[in-house]
């Protein structure tokens, strides 16, 4: 790859010619396993090992819950340790454009893998998600909650995701007991600024589009436009 002119890798109708190319650059990230079903491109998405940055202009979701956590972590030198952490789970999910960026350390010098899905517009919520657990480290921005809202609940018992027989999911954050928590009908969070110590979506997510690139020194997502309209029910 040119490192004074990357080129971006894009998803939809030429992912899987560019899915050979891609796949280096994705395993650095923590791995980003992908097909193509029903015109737009599905993906069980999972982003671990170090910090990521991300920006979103909105994010929707049914069935949420919260529960503080500990997550293991390993340091730039090596060694292992415990950060704790904010865990968000969405049983079903829409988000308004989404970016991750990630730092490397290629060659003994600094590159960004940035990873952004969607479109250009603020009003369409175009990424469908299904199980999004996102452990926060840090964030900003705009929450609204609504339905029976619970808060200092008992972490353990946060429900978020069903199983095959229909029936809640026990612990699905994995959460200790006696562990803050947050159980509410849906939450709407607009114009997130943030890091995720650990980002996945192992279910589903559907964005009509991909765009994947390495970038020479430390680059940061755009700040996150302003919502538009309302979300489509997930």
């Amino acid at each position: 790859m040119n490192r004074e002119n990357p080129t971006p890798v894009e998803g939809r109708t030429h992912w899987r010619r560019s899915l050979a190319v891609a796949v280096p650059a994705l395993l650095v990230a923590g791995g980003i396993a992908s097909a193509m079903a029903s015109g737009a491109l599905a993906v069980g998405l999972r982003i671990q090992d170090r910090p990521v940055d991300f920006t979103t202009s909105s994010l929707y979701g049914t069935q949420y819950g919260a529960a503080v956590v500990d997550q293991n972590v390993v340091r730039p030198d090596g060694s292992t340790g415990v950060v704790r952490v904010l865990r968000m789970g969405f049983a079903d999910g829409v988000i308004n454009g989404l970016c991750l960026s990630q730092r490397q350390q290629i060659a003994g010098a600094t590159y960004t893998l940035m990873l952004t899905l969607g479109d250009d517009n603020p009003g369409s919520w175009e990424i469908r998600t299904q199980n999004t657990v996102l452990d926060l480290r840090t964030a900003t921005g705009v929450l609204d909650m609504d339905g029976i809202v619970d808060l200092n609940v008992n972490g353990a018992d946060v429900k978020t995701v069903k199983d095959a027989s229909g029936a809640y999911v026990v612990n699905p954050l994995n959460s200790p007991q006696h562990r803050f928590g947050i159980q509410a009908r849906y939450a709407k969070f607009d114009r997130i600024v943030g890091t995720a110590q650990d980002f996945q979506i192992p279910g589903l997510l559907a964005t009509p589009k991909l765009k994947l690139s390495v970038k020479p020194g430390t680059v940061a997502c755009p700040a996150p436009a302003d919502p538009t309209g309302t979300p489509g029910t997930p």
